[in-house]
């Protein structure tokens, strides 16, 4: 009998730590009006003195977190927050992402535990199977890569879509009540003034498969979050001005074109048909930066061929250039409120693997009730194996003394209905066996087509070991602050509050008015050659040759009048928006104050739920116990009297 301090340690460990807390809201870090204000008033602190706390008073910190390290668990090796490298293949950034199919196979460590047509399986090699082929890992596992394009996506100036945080459940057997059952995703966020319901990483015990994949959903309606608390105003910002492009944007425009129109006169061309060639190339480049400017350049050229006889040059070279710059001084200035996407886009990318390292402790400990589970099933057969044996000992036995004449008949009955029950019994134990080897075997296997595979029995190598823990020499208070310090709901909490500080200060900007500074560069050049077909006549009185230069202008010359002010269009402006009442920003701003205090009440009831869940932990494993040690009391004495 193999005793292991590691799965003791690991179980009663997930046990507390993986408390069922219905975690709402989020880490309070914000102050009474804005997170930017110096006096902060939070939620009390898990070790805090109780009693009635004055609603403006200002409370100690939570103590720190451990805060989610990256795991390197991720399905593919490409890092999908970063664009594709485009210094020597510009091409690059134009193709498609090549993802690899998924692995639909069975890991070769599954191949290693098989012998003899038999599958001898420890708890380590099942957690460790389970790490590499449960398909509600590998499910959730593709969540990372999908929070890293949310996070490139809002490096270009878009919102994010959100990423779905809850857990994945669709593994049959050991079932547990959900540790970590998220409410949803870490949402979309809204395009310009648009508002959305979304909710992050906010804990709940809700029901299980509500959502895509299996996943945990919260109540409530299109605008509400988990647990009641609304999450509508999130990534909100100014209303008034749209986020411009971060990515830099380059247009271009080639037309040529040949036009031979009939004329009813001869009076322009001096012929019945009007010849027009027109080449034009144009080019533009626009781009926003955080701070709240954007930059639009425009370079245009014509070069116009024509037999008009009133056009003084053919070919007809026209260029022009013009630069603006515009500058929000008041709604959408500053690096907050338009680098809301990607700094949300980050938060909630820790969200994620804070949701990821929930769903391994919350899969491995399914798999270690369901390798419990299979234990059990095999020591309830070996009992009613034995159970069995001794009752047909016993109508054995009553037969014989039966037949002497020492026994009367209705005892052989007796003993005959008992080795009937017992063989009933076998056979329910022998079904729930068999059972429990197929569910171990889903849990740890992507493929159960192999025949072989599939009848293959399950051997269990471990079993349960009675020492004590080291969790149960300490004090309740260590526990719960433990569970504090450890638990990944209450790190998806924080991170979710401080996406709701980023929205405030984005909604705070929106309640200003629109003044836009904007300053402007343009120019123009003009050039080309006499028209070859103009016949000049000085002696006449309509000279169509007056005005027009001896000389040839170049494309060069006029290019480069575009920057000696010979003919520039250059200037600056204010552009003022005034919203009267203003009452769209008032309600958007007030919602956003209302739903981060909703997440800060909501967050102090979430230590009060820990603090009580990690105590009846405790107070089960005490219970627990105590059953144990009664029944190996009441199993020595039944030993005891089968002796005697």
């Amino acid at each position: 009998m193999k005793t292991q301090s590691l799965q003791s340690g690991l179980a009663v460990g997930l046990m507390l730590l993986n408390v069922l807390v219905p975690v709402a809201g989020a880490q309070s870090q914000g102050s009474a009006a804005q997170p930017s204000s110096s006096t902060q008033q939070v939620p009390n602190a898990p070790g805090a003195a109780s009693g009635p706390v004055s609603a403006t008073a200002t409370l100690p910190s939570p103590p720190p977190l451990n805060p989610t390290r990256p795991y390197n668990l991720r399905p593919t090796s490409h890092n999908y927050s970063k664009g594709k490298p485009q210094l020597f293949n510009p091409i690059n950034q134009y193709t498609q992402a090549r993802v690899p199919p998924p692995r639909l196979t069975n890991s070769a460590r599954l191949e290693d535990i098989y012998s003899n047509g038999k599958i001898y399986l420890s708890l380590d090699d099942a957690i460790l199977l389970a790490l590499e082929n449960n398909f509600d890992i590998a499910i959730a596992r593709y969540n990372l890569d999908i929070a890293d394009t949310d996070l490139l996506r809002a490096h270009s100036g878009l919102s994010y879509l959100g990423v779905n945080n809850g857990l994945v459940a669709n593994t049959l057997g050991g079932s547990t009540s959900p540790v970590f059952s998220s409410g949803g995703s870490t949402g979309a966020a809204a395009s310009g003034s648009t508002t959305t319901a979304t909710s992050t990483t906010v804990q709940t015990t809700g029901a299980v498969g509500g959502g895509p994949g299996g996943t945990s959903v919260g109540s409530g309606g299109g605008a509400s979050g988990p647990a009641g608390i609304n999450q509508t105003t999130l990534a909100a910002g100014p209303l008034l001005v749209p986020l411009e492009p971060l990515d830099p944007q380059v247009t271009g425009a080639v037309l040529l074109s040949r036009a031979y129109t009939p004329q009813g006169t001869s009076f322009q061309t001096n012929s019945f048909t009007l010849n027009q060639n027109v080449d034009q190339y144009n080019f533009g480049y626009v781009q926003g930066f955080l701070p709240g400017e954007t930059l639009a350049v425009t370079f245009n050229n014509t070069r116009n061929t024509s037999n008009n006889l009133f056009n003084y040059y053919s070919p007809l070279i026209n260029t022009s250039f013009n630069a603006t710059v515009t500058q929000h001084l008041m709604q959408g200035f500053g690096w907050a409120t338009n680098g809301r996407y990607i700094y949300i886009s980050r938060n909630n990318r820790r969200i994620t693997d804070s949701s990821f390292r929930a769903q391994l402790m919350y899969t491995i400990d399914q798999i270690e009730n369901i390798y419990w589970g299979l234990v059990g099933a095999y020591e309830d057969e070996q009992a009613k194996e034995g159970a069995l044996k001794q009752s047909m000992q016993i109508l054995s036995d009553n037969k014989k003394q039966l037949e002497i004449g020492t026994l009367a008949p209705l005892d052989v009955v007796n003993a005959n209905a008992s080795v009937a029950s017992d063989n009933q019994a076998l056979i329910t134990a022998k079904t729930k066996l068999e059972y429990q080897q197929l569910i171990i075997k889903q849990a740890i296997a992507r493929n159960l087509d192999d025949p072989i595979f599939a009848a293959a029995p399950v051997i269990p190598t471990d079993r349960v070991s009675l020492m004590q823990t080291p969790e149960e020499d300490k004090s309740t208070e260590e526990l719960v602050q433990e569970a504090y310090a450890n638990s990944p709901t209450i790190e998806q909490a924080q991170l979710g509050l401080k996406n709701q500080e980023l929205t405030l200060k984005s909604v705070k900007n929106a309640l200003l008015p629109l003044v836009d500074l904007y300053g402007f560069y343009g120019a123009a050049g003009l050039g080309g050659a006499k028209g070859p077909l103009i016949a000049c006549n000085p002696k006449s009185f309509f000279n169509p040759c007056a005005g027009v230069p001896g000389q040839q202008i170049s494309y060069g010359s006029a290019f480069q009048n575009l920057f000696n002010s010979s003919g520039s269009n250059k200037g600056v402006g204010v552009n003022v928006t005034l919203p009267i009442r203003n009452r769209q920003a008032q309600a958007q701003q007030a919602r956003a104050v209302l739903e981060y205090r909703q997440s800060q009440m909501r967050l102090q009831q979430i230590y009060v739920q820990v603090r009580m869940l990690v105590t009846n932990q405790i107070y089960a494993l005490q219970n627990d116990r105590a059953q144990v040690q009664s029944a190996q009391a009441s199993q020595q004495y039944a030993v005891q009297s089968l002796d005697a």
